[in-house]
């Protein structure tokens, strides 16, 4: 092989990102040099965060460079190595983006271990998105036996975790996710006390109902009326962990109109980018990868098949389209 194909920021969306922000190519292979490895990618994430990327505008990360290779977390296997510290065979996790193939001096990617947990999982479960729930809710929220928890989003890749890391935890946890198969998911398989359908009118009633004893914490992945919802039953010195505000990603931010709770309930909110703390990277992976191993943590994947399709995943994640982690497989 010596072609691969990839997928480039082609223009910035005005508003609402669409198909024609990007461009698949076919080019050619670089030739290594010393210190380097070329990675064939097996999957690709596609993650809220990167639609903040396609703006010029400053963010907590650079922006995606126009007619430059989309960022984004792999995992795959080493074909070529002229790096001591890889071997070819090696399964690797790292951000080589959304390519079928890759290379890497290897600072920014991490072998694996994929005999209990499966290579995929290393962007999902085990990877940023489970590190990410996992954050959030010990170094922020930091429920105690019989606390109410709500996540929103909580059938996605992080707030699945999220949701059942409090569950371990002796809390009662409630989850808020668009539509009834969803929220049966959330419940019946994940074991959430209750689910809220936000899509069924009446969030701010069902969600009443769903905490009797209010809410002292909150994983927040959606913003706006969601958010707003809960801000109304916090109870005092809640603490509520911002992790994605996803209701505003792909037009003009939603505002909040309950902020008023912040103050008069005394709360803590703290928003936090989970790439800023790897310190407790070793730790949570480890936690994950045995509570996966040993069946206690469950998730779910959606897998679009191909590199050509990543843009489609990609925004239809942005509108509740995918169901637990959203993949792109990219070997043929």
């Amino acid at each position: 092989m010596t072609t691969f194909q990839r997928i480039v920021l082609a223009s910035r969306p005005s508003g609402e990102a669409t198909p024609d922000n990007f461009r698949l190519e076919t080019v050619e292979l670089p030739e290594l040099k010393d210190g380097e490895v070329l990675v064939r990618n097996e999957y690709m994430t596609v993650d809220p965060y990167m639609r903040s990327l396609m703006n010029e505008g400053k963010s907590y990360m650079p922006p995606a460079q126009l007619n430059a290779t989309m960022p984004g977390g792999t995992v795959g296997e080493v074909v070529v190595s002229k790096n001591p510290e890889f071997a070819v065979g090696d399964k690797v996790v790292g951000n080589l983006g959304w390519a079928e193939m890759g290379v890497s001096d290897g600072s920014t990617l991490r072998k694996v271990d994929t005999s209990e947990v499966p290579l995929q999982a290393y962007l999902g479960v085990v990877g940023m998105p489970g590190m990410t729930a996992w954050y959030g809710l010990n170094q922020i929220m930091d429920p105690k036996p019989g606390d109410t928890v709500v996540v929103s989003a909580a059938s996605g890749a992080v707030g699945s975790v999220v949701g059942q890391l409090a569950k371990l935890k002796g809390c009662r946890v409630v989850g808020i996710a668009g539509g009834k198969e969803k929220c049966d998911y959330v419940v019946k398989e994940l074991g959430f006390d209750a689910c809220v359908d936000y899509k069924a009118g009446q969030l701010e009633a069902d969600l009443a109902e769903a905490t009797p004893d209010g809410i002292d914490a909150v994983f927040e992945n959606v913003g706006g009326p969601v958010l707003d919802a809960s801000l109304a039953r916090m109870n005092p010195f809640g603490r509520i962990a911002i992790c994605g505000l996803i209701a505003g990603y792909n037009g003009e931010p939603v505002p909040v109109n309950n902020f008023s709770a912040v103050l008069v309930m005394r709360l803590t909110v703290r928003g936090f980018i989970v790439g800023e703390h790897m310190a407790f990277w070793p730790q949570g992976l480890s936690e994950l990868a045995k509570l996966v191993a040993s069946g206690k943590l469950k998730y779910r994947e959606t897998i679009a098949q191909d590199l050509a399709n990543a843009p489609e995943a990609f925004l239809g994640l942005l509108k509740g389209k995918n169901f637990g982690k959203q993949l792109v497989k990219l070997t043929r």
